[in-house]
């Protein structure tokens, strides 16, 4: 066991001793050094020669040279040490040099660190040489301690420097998530995540690659590409959601983490550095700049899509108004075209009605002059798809869709469309395009609001529509087709407040009552028919006919002179006397207004015309006369 000691074979003891050694063999190099200068300058160390040993029996420094036997003789006194745990003498050299072995201890650990080892000259005596060895040894122990103690100190300022380092990167950790979070528009967040990760890791590359279009934002802002077969890294990134860091052959460093939210993956950091500027000891917090990047970024996302829902509620419920305080389709149609082209940015719209008696698409209103009045049948083109399947479509280009025929695309050269269904009644009532030129225009949220505000413009045409039919009922008399009498009454009184003139026929069946007498009531209705119809087909669009009542009718005719009207008269006249069956003759009474009246009212203007069909009457019926 001693030779083994002395001769430094590798014991399990010597094993771990000398791993305990081994943090320690600088400082205790360095300490003998420096005790050895400063007891250079004393003359009692004349001759000496010293010896540091490992507590592996191992030379770590040296001053003098020793012959071998003597080498020998100082080395198994320093083993003698080491497991003494003290000092040691050995015998007198060859010469009659005095040799001794003081033990050091380690101050942390208080075991033994190393062995001092000394070799002095005859002319010492042996007294004196173990009271300058004992005295050399403290002297090295203190000069240990110091080195140690200064050690210690540089330790202290180090770890306090990196302290304070990361103390500093907690702050501006601290800084940049609170900046993040005080983001709330996409833009500005990402633009804030890029400036930040560069203040970070100054002199690396960054880029950004989003799943969704933000290029727009900053060049460094790309689209997320997968390219099939490529092994990359921020493919692998994105779709395992967990950071990847790659070496490069040069030492450079390429660190990918995924940019997510609590919802989903967003995206993918990607940076990347020279060799020497990554620390492994970094990642976790570019990771949780990361995540809270991608926390604020799905934060922004949502307060931008509610903002964005907002809106197009708030657009909704105007256009919903506004559409309904409309009761004319065509005003209705015509509004849609001017609305849609401001809401949608878009170039080109047209609104088409179904003709379900025809069984064609009509274009009731459009901003393409080449589209104003044209018709087409109901499986025609992109109407046709829609008729069809009762959906909206979206189009991101016109050039790659399946040959379908489309005037509207094809006069244009619009290449995005999106359309809609009018639904009325529950069928499909017509159909609203809209159009851009260029590709890839239109969004899924234009989309989805086009068929949303479509279902309300669909309802707005029911009710037009509806309120047309019911005021038709009101203004028009069931038997015979013709306007009613206060309509008749309100239209003359309109037209007295723009018009300069114009004349009303009083129409009266002569004997109508023989008539119902003679042949019953039914018939009596069909001559009526008959009369109206007759009266319908004499007169122009612009002209009013009227039930005034029983057998009597009434027609006015806006900025006519009563020559001209007498001339109507007469030909009512005539063409009831032939066609009526059985036969009946009508007396007639026509007057006129002009601005020069001095009295100018509808009452007037039938009071006159009554008269007149009064005096016809009297004068034999079957007659026209002027009042």
């Amino acid at each position: 066991m001693r030779d083994q000691e002395i001769d430094g074979l590798p014991s399990p003891i010597r094993s771990a001793g000398e791993e305990r050694n081994r943090p320690i063999r600088p400082l205790l190099a360095d300490s003998f050094e420096m005790w050895l200068g400063e007891i250079r300058e004393s003359r009692a160390w004349s001759g000496c020669v010293f010896r540091l040993y490992g507590i592996d029996g191992e030379i770590m420094a040296q001053s003098g040279d020793l012959p071998a036997d003597i080498e020998a003789l100082l080395k198994d006194c320093a083993a003698r040490a080491a497991r003494a745990d003290g000092a040691v003498e050995a015998d007198r050299t060859p010469n009659g040099g005095y040799t001794s072995a003081h033990a050091v201890r380690d101050w942390e650990t208080d075991g033994i660190c190393a062995v001092l080892g000394f070799v002095m000259p005859p002319a010492i005596g042996t007294d004196a040489c173990r009271l300058l060895a004992e005295a050399g040894a403290l002297h090295f122990r203190s000069r240990l301690a110091a080195a140690a103690e200064h050690r210690l100190l540089r330790r202290i300022m180090m770890f306090q420097r990196e302290a304070d380092r990361m103390w500093k990167r907690k702050d501006l950790l601290y800084d940049a998530v609170r900046r993040l979070h005080d983001q709330i528009d996409v833009p500005s967040l990402l633009k804030e995540t890029i400036s930040i990760i560069e203040t970070l890791f100054a002199g690396a590359e960054l880029e950004l690659h989003l799943s969704q279009d933000y290029a727009a934002v900053d060049r460094r802002v790309k689209p997320l590409v997968f390219k099939q077969g490529v092994d990359e890294i921020c493919a692998r990134s994105f779709l395992e959601s967990r950071p990847i860091t790659e070496y490069g052959e040069d030492g450079s460093v390429e660190v990918a983490v995924p940019f997510s939210g609590k919802q989903a993956v967003y995206g993918v950091l990607d940076l990347k550095l020279k060799a020497g500027e990554w620390n492994e000891a970094e990642l976790p917090a570019f990771v949780m700049l990361a995540e809270e990047a991608g926390s604020a970024f799905e934060h922004a996302k949502l307060y931008e899509q509610s903002n964005l829902l907002i809106a197009e509620l708030q657009l909704i419920n105007d256009m919903a108004k506004r559409l309904n305080q409309s009761l004319r389709p065509k005003e209705i149609f015509e509004f849609v075209t001017t609305e849609f082209l401001n809401v949608f940015k878009a170039e080109f719209c047209c609104v088409l009605q179904y003709d379900r008696e025809e069984r064609r698409f009509v274009v009731m209103s459009s901003n393409i002059p080449a589209l104003v009045d044209e018709s087409f049948p109901a499986d025609y083109g992109f109407c046709g798809i829609v008729m069809q399947t009762k959906e909206p479509l979206i189009i991101s280009d016109y050039r790659e869709s399946d040959n379908v025929e489309s005037k509207l695309m094809e006069v244009t050269g619009a290449r995005s469309l999106i359309a809609s269904p009018i639904f009325v009644g529950g069928e499909v009532g017509g159909v609203i395009f809209v159009a851009h030129r260029h590709a890839n225009f239109f969004s899924y949220d234009n989309y989805k609001l086009l068929q949303v505000i479509s279902s309300h413009v669909g309802l707005a045409i029911a009710n037009a529509t509806l309120h047309a039919a019911v005021r038709r009922m009101v203004i028009t008399d069931n038997l015979t087709g013709l306007h009613a009498r206060h309509y008749l009454n309100e239209q003359i009184q309109l037209r007295q407040r723009q018009d300069p003139s114009g004349s009303l026929i009083l129409v009266d069946i002569d004997y109508f009552k023989r008539v119902n007498d003679t042949y019953g009531h039914q018939i009596g209705d069909r001559i009526l028919i008959q009369v109206s119809n007759v009266i319908k087909s004499c007169i122009r669009e612009t002209d009013i006919a009227a039930r005034w009542g029983g057998e009597e009718l009434a027609v006015y005719l806006p900025i006519v002179r009563i020559e001209q009207a007498l001339r109507v008269a007469e030909r009512i006249r005539q063409r009831v006397e032939a066609e009526t069956d059985p036969d009946v003759t009508v007396s007639c009474g026509v007057s006129e207004w002009t601005q020069e009246d001095e009295k100018i009212s509808p009452e007037s203007l039938f009071y006159r015309a009554d008269m007149a069909l009064y005096a016809a009457k009297n004068r034999g019926r079957n007659t026209v006369i002027a009042g």
